[in-house]
């Protein structure tokens, strides 16, 4: 009787003949297995997991199971909040689209004018800008807003727009789509109101710098509320009110009006309790609305009585 020159120890061939074939590869033998579903794997076929190790199987369904309900959970109005309670947009649309409108109407007022810079001449510019004795003797209100997407010459259109662009984007990123939208349109129809109430009855405005300049209250608030460096936010807002005053025929009233709507409706946003947040913002912004249209009512009283001396001039 003969043996083999080196024999395995006892019970080796037999635990080796044991053990199972991998579930993905059947010729590979293993001794791991799967936290998860138990299933026995090879290294290969194994991923490390929090605890232990799990399979390729077991991974790729986790994984589909998180997406879903991530994409459950936000679609619930959940996930990542700002300091305004807004959900972080993916990326920035009502900014480009405002700026898409502002051009779009210049170049059509550019078009009837036949005149890049004397596009005022236009009719539809005509029609919208911000006339106080057309609103008072004809009822056009839609030029309290309608002049904000109006402007004067290519500079005036540039300036605006590479302001809206560079204030825009991380506003809308920190507020959201709809409370971006409340705050600008607030702070163009308190720019409006400001020069209506206060301003000449018989000077035509227009452009979007009272939103313009909403937004830069807007952005000092938000830097003051999150406790950033301030200074640069401030700087820039003094220069600009420098050059309103220093320039003629720059409407200080409506850039002035448009700065403390926007900062009033910025405070309303960040300040807001977090309980029911959303609803108070939305009835801050509904009660500055309304007290800038009670401004308007009054103030349209008062040239109605001014303007209408004659029972002619107003249709009598």
């Amino acid at each position: 009787m003969t043996e083999p020159p080196n024999p395995p120890p006892y019970g080796q061939s037999q635990q080796q003949e044991a053990l199972p074939g991998c579930w993905w590869h059947p010729g590979r033998q293993t001794g791991l297995r799967c936290v998860r579903c138990d299933r026995p794997a090879c290294p290969d076929c194994l991923r490390e997991a929090s605890v232990g190790h799990q399979c390729i199987d077991c991974v790729t369904s986790a994984r589909q199971q998180q997406r879903a309900q991530a994409e459950a959970y936000r679609r619930a109005g959940y996930g990542t909040r700002t300091v305004v309670g807004a959900r972080v947009p993916q990326r920035v649309v009502v900014v480009p689209l405002l700026i898409a409108i502002n051009v779009v109407i210049y170049a059509l007022t550019a078009f009837q004018a036949g005149s890049v810079m004397d596009n005022h001449l236009s009719p539809v510019f005509e029609d919208g800008v911000l006339w106080p004795v057309a609103v008072v003797l004809f009822d056009e209100w839609w030029r309290l807003l309608a002049s904000g997407f109006l402007h004067y010459g290519l500079l005036h259109l540039a300036m605006n727009m590479l302001a809206l662009w560079v204030l825009g984007r991380d506003l809308e990123l920190l507020l959201g789509r709809i409370r971006f939208l409340a705050v600008y349109f607030l702070s163009m129809f308190a720019g409006a109101v400001a020069v209506f109430v206060f301003g000449a009855a018989d000077t035509a405005t227009a452009g979007a710098s009272g939103a313009i300049y909403g937004l830069m209250g807007a952005v000092l608030v938000a830097v003051l509320r999150l406790r950033l460096n301030a200074t640069a936010a401030i700087g820039i807002i003094v220069l600009n009110i420098v050059i309103s005053v220093s320039l003629p025929g720059i409407s200080l009233l409506g850039h002035l009006g448009g700065l403390v709507a926007g900062a009033l409706a910025m405070i309303a946003m960040v300040f807001a309790p977090e309980r029911n947040r959303a609803a108070y913002q939305a009835g801050a912004v509904a009660i500055m609305a309304a007290a800038l249209a009670g401004l308007v009512v009054y103030r349209d009283a008062e040239l109605f009585d001014q303007l209408c001396f004659h029972p002619v001039l107003c249709g009598f």
